[in-house]
């Protein structure tokens, strides 16, 4: 296809080029430098040079972080660029009731230390279902979008939302010089049943070629809701593909920025209206916890009369000042809440009940059932729990069930209708072997989960093990899915962990799979390469370690720091009453159960023998022993105790943890600092008695202070 001349081409024209010239360099860099392999003649790649140089010659401000004028015979990976966040875009917590609401509005009071009769402002906003996304302004110019990925970076998809005609530009001055903007990318009801009838149509017309006996390309993507179609949009590798398609962008909320453009995050949403962003009309400021109630009401009343879909409202506390002092925990911050609209239900036939064996060999009934629409989504499975769930709902092979979608998200099957029963229905009998190896499968205690003894040796454990390493909050190795996983397996090139590092060994193997050409291959080697270095949170929760969720796998990490140390800690923790295994159960956040899950892993010869061979192959990051090199508490081991008079305990911990310290339960000898409040008693009089510094209220204050 002949090129548009330069000094024809659009802003959107040049923006879309720069993107898949840059891409397209970027895969030439690789295939020269790194394998020797060029595709390309000398004449024709610096043709691609030359005409990338020129259009951003002509288009100085799309200029792109990748840009091929940046760098030198530079690798970038296949596909979308990641980008970092400069804040996290984290996960908001679910309400579903009143109730819920109103516990959430007390955790904020009891964080703060605020009196019941403290009014507590929010501001709700429809929670539309779309695509988050992170827009970077520097000096009122748009750099850069991404999607939210993992949270802490997503992919890079500039070209493809400059595409959107509600994004703006430029923003309308006064601005931050620096600004992350948050907004979501969706599609209308009305433009999602027209764009799905032309790819329906588009299918239709493929299958009658594909039947001609015509070689064809890539199959027709019809998307199941307006979500999928606006993320599927989003993310196409082609943004010329994405400006066909109907999106809309509103924005919503805040990332990092050089300065506070607002007080409140109502007047936040002004200032957005200012810079020229679409935001959501339905947003209102409540004065109240009855007023989020009333309002919640009224935009249930009108969910289906709106334009898009909406799952719920999301709340946010009002003052901004506040939203620092409460800050996240875990993924989720806690000034925030969306608070959901009842689940949409429906009625069908169950099929049959299928047993799954987990990655820790726990036994989890899945129902099968006649596909049914529910909530605009087509289901046929839905999770059953366990063994006691069953029992309790008596559900049957042949019963007609009623089906919600928990969270308009997860299947769940409420109950039974009794009276459509079939005559010939029988109680399920849950089964007391393992379905995947054959061994006893056992109740521990009072444990609801009914586990495989198998352990190691049982197939659907290790290939669960093996798809949760490489999944994209864990290890994040593209091109693994669960397909080629098991694909691997059953071959016997991977059985372990460390054995997907050996891969590059095996390339005469994975030739001989069936669609596994030179491309393929090398993409997947060098995915897996780039993951020989990661952060010690992600190894530790990679791991699939039981009850080492993100949130407690990122507690180790910044406790213990190194992966060497953490290892050592964990074998010396066996031994009960051990200084490793009180200050194993001082951290906070782990308690008991997760202690022993942790010991009870280390004790088996076979998890370390593995986690050994791993280490070999994989370099976990070391944690820095602070986030604040110039604080007093940087590194350091502290604990609170008593009453605190300027702030809540729970707020001092999040303080000292801001500052790098390290914040546990217990007093030992290795704790640096306990700060006492009024009526400290049995920790207080520990520290004296083994010389650990004791600091009160006011001299921990003076010495936090920036």
């Amino acid at each position: 296809m002949t090129p548009i001349p330069i000094d024809a081409l659009t802003e959107l024209d040049a923006a879309i080029e720069l993107a898949a010239l840059a891409r397209d360099i970027a895969r030439h860099d690789r295939l020269y430098h790194a394998k020797d392999q060029p595709e390309i003649t000398d004449a024709d790649y610096d043709a691609l040079v030359a005409r990338n140089r020129a259009i951003e010659a002509r288009f100085p401000q799309l200029i792109r972080s990748d840009s091929p004028s940046r760098r030198v015979g530079a690798a970038v990976a296949e596909g979308f660029a990641k980008s970092r966040h400069g804040e996290p875009m984290l996960s908001l917590d679910n309400v579903f009731s009143p109730e819920e609401f109103s516990d959430f509005c007390k955790r904020i009071r009891r964080f703060l230390g605020l009196a019941e009769s403290d009014a507590l402002h929010f501001v709700g906003e429809p929670k539309i279902d779309g695509l988050s996304i992170n827009l970077l302004y520097e000096n009122g110019v748009f750099i850069k979008g991404a999607t939210r990925g993992d949270g802490a970076e997503g992919e890079e998809v500039t070209a493809n939302l400059l595409t959107i005609p509600s994004l703006p530009r430029h923003l309308t001055p006064p601005f931050p010089a620096s600004i992350e903007i948050r907004g979501e990318v969706f599609m209308e009801k009305a433009d999602f049943l027209s764009f799905r009838a032309t790819q329906e149509a588009a299918a239709d017309a493929r299958e009658a070629r594909r039947a001609a006996g015509e070689k064809l390309g890539d199959a027709v993507v019809i998307p199941a809701n307006p979500r999928n179609a606006a993320a599927g949009s989003v993310r196409q590798l082609d943004a010329r593909i994405t400006a066909t398609r109907p999106l809309k962008l509103l924005a919503y909320a805040m990332g990092a920025a050089s300065e506070a453009p607002a007080e409140t995050h109502h007047d936040f949403l002004g200032a957005l209206r200012r810079w020229g962003f679409a935001v959501n009309p339905l947003s209102r400021r409540l004065e109240s916890e009855d007023a989020a109630e009333h309002f919640q009401a009224e935009i249930g009343a009108g969910r289906a009369a709106l334009p898009y879909d909406i799952d719920g409202v999301v709340y946010k506390l009002d003052r901004i000042d506040w939203q620092r002092r409460l800050g996240f925990v875990g993924r989720a911050p806690r000034w925030a809440v969306a608070w959901k609209f009842p689940a949409e239900q429906a009625v069908t036939k169950l099929l049959d009940i299928e047993i799954q064996v987990g990655r820790t060999g726990a036994l989890t009934p899945r129902a099968v059932m006649e596909p049914v629409n529910v909530g605009g989504v087509v289901v046929r499975h839905a999770t059953l729990h366990n063994e006691d769930e069953v029992t309790r709902k008596d559900v049957r092979i042949g019963d007609t069930v009623m089906l919600q979608r928990a969270g308009d998200v997860i299947p769940q099957i409420l109950g039974v209708v009794l009276e459509r029963r079939p005559a010939d229905a029988k109680p399920y009998a849950f089964p007391l072997n393992c379905p995947a190896c054959g061994s006893h499968a056992i109740r521990d205690g009072e444990d609801v989960v009914r586990r495989c003894t198998g352990g190691l040796t049982c197939p659907a454990q290790a290939t669960e093990r093996l798809r949760h390493f490489v999944s994209r909050r864990a290890m994040d190795i593209e091109g693994l899915g669960e397909e080629n996983i098991q694909t691997l397996f059953d071959a016997g090139l991977i059985k372990s962990p460390a054995d997907i590092f050996r891969l590059h060994q095996q390339r005469d193997a994975l030739a001989r799979f069936e669609g596994w050409g030179e491309r393929k291959i090398g993409k997947l080697l060098e995915a897996i390469e780039a993951r020989c270095s990661v952060a010690l949170e992600r190894f530790i929760f990679a791991l699939g370690i039981r009850r080492i969720g993100e949130q407690n796998a990122k507690l180790l990490a910044r406790h213990y720091h190194n992966l060497e140390a953490w290892r050592a800690a964990m074998i010396a923790a066996h031994i009960i009453g051990s200084e490793a295994r009180e200050e194993l159960g001082s951290i906070q956040g782990i308690g008991p159960a997760i202690a022993e899950e942790l010991v009870e892993f280390f004790a088996e010869p076979r998890n370390l023998a593995a986690l050994d061979d791993l280490a070999g192959e994989v370099s976990p990051l070391a944690v820095e022993e602070t986030n604040a090199a110039d604080s007093a508490f940087a590194g350091k081991t502290m604990v609170f105790t008593g009453t605190l008079e300027k702030m809540t305990r729970d707020e001092a911990e999040v303080l000292a943890e801001r500052l790098g310290a390290k914040v546990t339960k217990s007093v030992s000898k290795k704790t640096d600092f306990v700060v006492v409040g009024a009526d400290a008693g049995s920790k207080a009089a520990k520290a004296a008695e083994l010389g650990v510094k004791i600091l009160t209220e006011a001299e921990w204050l003076d010495l936090s202070a920036p």
